[in-house]
């Protein structure tokens, strides 16, 4: 029920995204399409319950109970305009600044550490920006003289356009 129910409200979703739906269209959207489907969810997991189907401390009721006590945040979608359905975008982002801890572990001195910050640091800042970070690491090496110059001018986010400028110069 849980997936059946997900699958459709992501579909949704996607199909408000294609159409280019500003946030309040996508709001009456999800209103329309969207909150019949959590409705029935909402009801099918009470019934659970009521019903005596799930037992509240196996894992079905576990899950159960935890949708039930944040039903309201997981539901925001459906009240505020531009809200997300999840937090996929942020759990990326923790999870990278994870990893890093994690592999920092295995640096063996405060400035191999360093440079594995700043590494991670631009690498990361590569990604928000939609930069290849392995060409980005690779031009500026190319162009360590031009970045000497002027390193304000070679960030990942406008490095193209010095790169642009090199090459028909």
């Amino acid at each position: 029920m849980f997936w059946r129910c997900s699958r459709q409200v992501y579909g949704h979703d996607a199909k408000a995204r294609e159409r280019g739906m500003t946030p309040g269209e996508r709001l009456l959207f999800h209103q329309e399409h969207s909150d019949p489907v959590m409705a029935e969810l909402h009801g099918w997991m009470e019934a659970q319950f009521a019903e005596r189907k799930a037992e509240p401390n196996s894992g079905l009721g576990k899950a159960i109970k935890y949708l039930l006590r944040h039903w309201r945040p997981l539901t925001l979608f459906l009240r505020v305009a531009g809200a997300p359905l999840d937090n996929n975008l942020v759990e990326r982002a923790l999870k990278r600044a994870v990893l890093h801890r994690k592999n920092a572990l295995f640096y063996r001195t405060l400035n191999g550490a360093s440079v594995g910050d700043l590494f991670m640091s631009l690498i990361h800042t590569c990604q928000l920006c939609s930069a290849n970070s392995f060409d980005y690491l690779t031009e500026l090496q190319r162009h360590a003289r031009e970045l000497a110059a002027s390193p304000a001018e070679w960030m990942p986010w406008n490095y193209r356009r010095q790169l642009d400028g090199v090459e028909s110069g």
